[in-house]
């Protein structure tokens, strides 16, 4: 299968700031590919680089076999970009900034009406054409930017954290609707700092300080973890968790929700450890067991 993007020993510094740092990865065509990092990782930044809105400092890139530096306005024809702040124009009806896209892109007038109508159903906007975009919920503006930025049905689509800041409901739901783009065979390159939409990726690439640390299928890359994870559910995770890294000096030990992740190279030892250190302090444990490594686990293992 054909590269939709590719990336050599990418690098992009401000100043004396290295916001990437000599990245090198392959999107295929018609992979959903998740870049997952913390804020400040530089996903932002590999986007702008490979939608031409940045130019590197070093190392190259090309998008649907186009170079990043070289073609850069040419890259814009084939691509559709979704920012973090998508520029909709609040007193323009959701139809009008569809409109306004497809004019910016040179959509001929003739396909734009069934263009229209498509992508309002794709994103469930149909009862909403009228409505002002600046009286939308924040789930419905994410939907509509993501329509703006399909209008001309681009080969490749990138979308930066574009469920940063909107519900669960309307993250699911966000998600939902790539699936139709992908059976389309549409390459779609989505960054985000949520570890749970990672696991709908083919692939993924942990960045973190302008550095790849891991990248591979999400199951390649729980698979990178050597460490066993002891799972303990407490209603009062965030005193058990502190009792334990007080206890345990050989183990590291995570909070997520009501349950703490106590991450060891010897589980059945961590095991005979950790229920008496809860006990006496009086510490109720719901659940205590092994569990597979999530996403997260593995972040947090390869960062420490």
């Amino acid at each position: 299968m054909d590269a939709a993007i590719r990336m050599d020993r990418l690098a992009r510094a401000f100043g004396e700031t290295k916001a990437l740092d000599g990245l090198t990865l392959e999107v295929a065509e018609g992979e959903l590919f998740g870049l997952v990092g913390p804020d400040g990782a530089g996903k932002t930044t590999v986007l702008r680089l490979l939608t031409g809105v940045l130019a590197p400092t070093s190392g190259s890139a090309s998008v649907a076999g186009l170079d990043v530096r070289r073609d850069a306005e040419r890259v814009k024809e084939k691509i559709g970009y979704m920012s973090q702040r998508f520029g909709l124009y609040v007193d323009l009806t959701v139809a009008e900034n569809l409109r306004f896209y497809a004019d910016l892109y040179g959509v001929p007038r003739k396909a734009l009406g069934e263009r229209t109508d498509r992508l309002l159903d794709f994103a469930g906007l149909v009862p909403f054409r009228k409505r002002l975009a600046g009286n939308l919920s924040g789930g419905m503006k994410q939907k509509l930017g993501l329509a703006c930025a399909l209008i001309h049905t681009p080969e490749v689509l990138f979308l930066d954290e574009p469920t940063n800041g909107v519900d669960p409901v309307s993250r699911r739901e966000f998600w939902r609707i790539l699936t139709p783009l992908l059976q389309e065979k549409t390459t779609i390159f989505v960054s985000t700092a949520y570890l749970d939409e990672a696991e709908r990726c083919h692939r993924i690439a942990l960045l973190h300080e302008g550095r790849l640390l891991a990248s591979g299928t999400p199951k390649e890359v729980k698979a990178l973890m050597e460490k066993a994870i002891l799972e303990i559910r407490t209603p009062e995770s965030r005193r058990g968790a502190r009792l334990l890294r007080e206890n345990l000096s050989e183990e590291a030990v995570e909070i997520f929700g009501d349950r703490i992740h106590v991450v060891t190279e010897d589980p059945e030892g961590a095991m005979a450890r950790v229920r008496p250190v809860l006990e006496k302090a009086g510490v109720a444990v719901l659940d205590f067991r092994p569990v597979a490594p999530s996403l997260e686990d593995v972040f947090v293992s390869v960062l420490s």
